[in-house]
This record gives structure tokens, C-alpha cells and sequence, in this order.
């Protein structure tokens, strides 16, 4: 059986009031044959915040997301926004739902403003109520001098700005936002991500995936990984980074050059991707700052002459890379 029904605290003509999580995975599965595409899948997202989806191609994204957009129904657990069941309730989820998915379709003959103001109309949206949506999308999306342009003339990022426009007509609180970002330009990324922190200022909250980390790292309150249908992790974009806390990336700018240098760092087991370019080394090290601490004393009493010696926390990407292993389904 999915999941229980939670009954709401009030939806008496769309209105809905809800202190919980805005958005809930709870130990969701889906399977397709033999494929587990989403196993035992478990997170939430408060309100207004900014969950960034990490993982490989494969790795359960899209179907998470379409299962959270009533567009698929897990084989067990449950899917909720808004404390309302997208299994249950498909319909009241709808109208605090927008959904970007990875691709789009559009009709050839149409422009933007007749694309959104079908959609306006497909969420029963009339007279000043639509007008005043479809103003607002176009000019919060940039559209409005396109707005008599042919969709089929559009670049890539004004064609993802229409589909964004056409999740938000209906003024949702909830965005799911499958690779937005996908093969835009790096103007528009930019441009992309002000949006979105516009939209989570304004309240909206929001679950995106994208394949752009260091993008997400800059977007996100929250990130999950996930590899074969599995969340491998979860948590701040500063408590993912400290999943493999032992492990910090080192450079070490020399003032000449020293094969000694070399040797020793290669002979410390705790050291790995050895790596240098002219004077400048680079690698990670495993350990604590004690053990840092006594690598830069071995490497001084070798009569290494060392200007730089620092540390850095790993990147998003550097986690990403520890944390899942390159498998598919």
C-alpha cells in the first residue's frame, strides 16, 4: 500500500495550511523490471528552501522528480508537497506545483505570449487574474520583448526562460526544476541562477537537479546525492563537503625547485594525487591538522625551502567524486 493519507489542515478552495516540510520523499521506491530507479529514497525540503539533486545520468533523478510531479506513481512509500500525497491528492498537489522538466514540448506555430496564455488558461485562469500572471511571468522571465516571437526562434536560454514562465503562470509555491541549467550559455546560467534565489527570497520552494555543482553549491541550503536509486548523502552544502572530513586538498608552492619534495610526498601513504606544476604542488592529504602540521615540519628539516603551505576544504565536485563510484543501471 502508498503511503497514509495526511488530511489537511484546511484546503477549502485551494487554500492549504501546512507547518511541515514543503516537499517529502518518504522511503519512496520505484522499480522498472528488474531496475531499482528509486530505492528506499528518503528527504524534505522546508519551506523556502533550496534542494539541490545531484547524480549521475541513471541515477534516479528525473524519476524522483516526476513521482513528486504526480507524474509517476512509486511502487512504495510516499511523494508529498504540502503535506498532501501526489498519490492521493494529484489534483491539490497540481495547483502548488510547478514543474521544469529536462525537455519540453512547445508548438511550432506559436509564439510566447500565446504558449503561456494557453497554460494560463489550462490552470483556469481568467479575465485580469490571467492578464496580470502572464504580465508578471514575462517580465520577471525577460520574455515580454518576445512575446510576438515564434517559439521555434528562440535561442536554448530563452526557450528554458519559457518553459520556467510556464511552470510559474499559475503562481506555485513549490518548483521542481529538472536540469535547467542544461546547455546554456554561461550568461545564461548566471542569469538562471538569480532567478532562482529570487524565487526562494520570494518564498518559493525548491528542488533542482543539475550536472553544474559548483552552480549548485552557490544555489542550494540543502544537497543529496544519489547513485543507483540510492541517496547516498544529505545534508548542508558545508556538512556534504565534510562527508570524507579527513581528507583536505593541500598546495604547497616551493621557492625552488626540490626532487626531494617529491620523493617525500610520494613515500607518505596518506598522500594522493600527487601533482605539480613548476613550483607548485598540489595533492590531498589524509588526516588531521596535526597531520598536516607534521608533513610541512618533515618536509622544512629536509631543507625544503617552502613560500606557500595551505589547505582547503573539498569542492562539491571532490565529495561527488568520493562519494559515488561512476555505476549505472
Amino acid at each position: 500500500m502508498i503511503g497514509k493519507r495526511r488530511v489537511p489542515l484546511s484546503d477549502h478552495a485551494g487554500v492549504h495550511s501546512w507547518d511541515g516540510p514543503v516537499i517529502e520523499l518518504d522511503r519512496v521506491s520505484r522499480w522498472f523490471g528488474k531496475t531499482h530507479a528509486v530505492n528506499e529514497v528518503t528527504f524534505n525540503v522546508p519551506r523556502g528552501g533550496v534542494f539541490g539533486y545531484i547524480g549521475p545520468n541513471g541515477a534516479g533523478k528525473t524519476t524522483s522528480m516526476r513521482i513528486l510531479a504526480t507524474l509517476e506513481i512509486p511502487n512504495s512509500g510516499d511523494a508529498r508537497i504540502d503535506g498532501l500525497s501526489s498519490v492521493n491528492d494529484p489534483d491539490l498537489v497540481r495547483r502548488r506545483l510547478g514543474f521544469m522538466p529536462d525537455s519540453f514540448g512547445t508548438y511550432r506555430n506559436t509564439n510566447c505570449a500565446e504558449y503561456l496564455d494557453f497554460y494560463a488558461r489550462s490552470h483556469g485562469l481568467i479575465g485580469r487574474e490571467r492578464t496580470a500572471r502572464m504580465r508578471w511571468v514575462m517580465d520577471f522571465t525577460g520574455l515580454r520583448p518576445l512575446a510576438d516571437k515564434p517559439i521555434r526562434g528562440l535561442s536554448k536560454g530563452m526557450r528554458q526562460r519559457l518553459c520556467l514562465g510556464r511552470a510559474l503562470i499559475h503562481d506555485p509555491s513549490v518548483l521542481i526544476l529538472d536540469e535547467p541549467a542544461a546547455g546554456l550559455d554561461p550568461r545564461a546560467r548566471i542569469e538562471l541562477r538569480k532567478i532562482i534565489r529570487t524565487l526562494a527570497a520570494d518564498g518559493k520552494t525548491i528542488l533542482i537537479s543539475s550536472h553544474i555543482l559548483t552552480e549548485l553549491a552557490e544555489m542550494c541550503d540543502r544537497i543529496g546525492i544519489i547513485e543507483q536509486g540510492r541517496l547516498l548523502a544529505t545534508g548542508t552544502v558545508d556538512e556534504i563537503r565534510g562527508v570524507n572530513t579527513t581528507t583536505r586538498n593541500v598546495a604547497v608552492e616551493l621557492l625552488s625547485a626540490s626532487d626531494e619534495a617529491m620523493r617525500l610526498l610520494r613515500a607518505n601513504p596518506a598522500v594522493t594525487d600527487l601533482r605539480q606544476a613548476g613550483l607548485d604542488l598540489s595533492f590531498s592529504l589524509t588526516g588531521d591538522r596535526n597531520d598536516q602540521a607534521e608533513l610541512l615540519k618533515s618536509l622544512m628539516n629536509a631543507g625544503i625551502s617552502i613560500l606557500q603551505f595551505r589547505s582547503t576544504d573539498q569542492s562539491l565536485e571532490d565529495v561527488f567524486l568520493r562519494v559515488t563510484q561512476g555505476r549505472v543501471q
